[in-house]
């Protein structure tokens, strides 16, 4: 396994990035543990969760996959050998279960749902705590241009506020790091800004989608990651299974995600299949596995801290970690270049 450095912390973190959001919904908790400890047993000691999941978010399993977690580590002494994160939910119509939709990141709110976190992942720490996505109405979830929004600054609760809640936590000892997640690079430069000034914790990562279909990051975000010392956390990296080909020519395997939730096809339009069935082919092409390509590809970004892998099977599971063993060529990367001019963000 290769390691990186979360943000300026002094926590090192797998560039693989065991994801979560599937126990409890498509995994059985028995399942998960085999993940869980297979993942530890190959390096991988970073494990991604949120109170949300699992996903898709409802009522009835709200919290299952810190839950699951939580069961692992009261079984198994290994808690100091895992960066652990988890996020705390922001607003929006599918989160009223929670909190009875009380989810804004206020001095109130914060401590409740990380009190709340900690008590179903049986710690009394996470390693980092990142907000889910912004409060504000802003680009994110499927949504590549900026839009002006409808919300005003008064409506909202001020940065400052939530900074200095989550400081709070890392001075009484539950959070080590604090991130952000589907956020912009406005919104990253203003909680950097807002740290400078008030002498404030810093946020170490910022968790976006980034894979061969939504290379968005780069725009933007990439400078920051290097001149801030904020990397990458990528999820979707497979873009929700695409990348894999297993959903071209309106394919729908049993099981698959896509097959079960189809509300999830933020990858499926016209341009993305046809990028998506490019890439596959030039995977084919090589001899390589379209999956690990697009993770390998991921996996060797500048900007990067961490790829955010998850599977339902231990197949899966086993390739996504294996692909930090896989370089890809010069010449395979000049042809993904190509592909990209081509189909460039096919996907937001």
């Amino acid at each position: 396994m290769k390691y990186s450095t979360l943000g300026q912390s002094n926590i090192k973190v797998s560039r693989i990035c065991l994801g979560t959001m599937t126990w409890g919904e498509q995994n059985t908790q028995a399942e998960a543990f085999e993940q869980m400890d297979y993942a530890l047993d190959q390096g991988v000691n970073f494990w991604d969760a949120a109170e949300l999941y699992s996903v898709p978010p409802k009522a009835e399993t709200y919290g299952s996959t810190e839950k699951i977690i939580g069961e692992w580590l009261a079984k198994n002494a290994r808690r100091s050998e895992i960066v652990l994160a988890s996020k705390m939910a922001g607003p929006g119509e599918f989160v009223e279960h929670i909190r009875g939709g009380q989810t804004r990141f206020n001095a109130h709110m914060v401590p409740q749902a990380l009190d709340a976190s900690l008590q179903r992942l049986q710690t009394d720490y996470v390693d980092l705590y990142q907000l889910h996505w912004p409060e504000r109405s802003t680009n994110f979830f499927g949504q590549l241009g900026f839009e002006y929004p409808s919300n005003k600054p008064s409506d909202l609760t001020p940065m400052a506020e939530t900074l200095q809640a989550l400081s709070k936590q890392v001075e009484a000892g539950k959070i080590c790091s604090i991130g952000l997640s589907n956020e912009t690079a406005w919104g990253t430069m203003k909680f950097l800004q807002l740290a400078e000034q008030l002498g404030l914790e810093k946020i170490v990562s910022v968790q976006n989608p980034y894979n061969l279909l939504n290379r968005s990051y780069e725009v933007g975000l990439a400078e920051v990651a290097y001149q801030e010392q904020v990397g990458l956390l990528a999820y979707s990296p497979l873009a929700f299974g695409c990348l894999a080909g297993k959903y071209l020519n309106n394919a729908r395997p049993e099981g698959a995600r896509i097959s079960l939730f189809p509300r999830f096809d933020r990858y499926l339009n016209d341009q993305a299949q046809a990028a998506t069935k490019a890439y596959v082919e030039l995977a084919q092409r090589h001899g390589l596995d379209p999956a690990q390509m697009a993770l390998s590809y991921v996996n060797s970004r500048p900007f990067l801290t961490a790829n955010i892998i998850g599977a339902t099977n231990m197949a899966q599971l086993r390739d996504n970690i294996a692909s930090i063993d896989l370089d890809l060529s010069a010449e395979v990367l000049a042809e993904i270049e190509a592909i990209h001019q081509r189909y460039t963000y096919p996907s937001p």
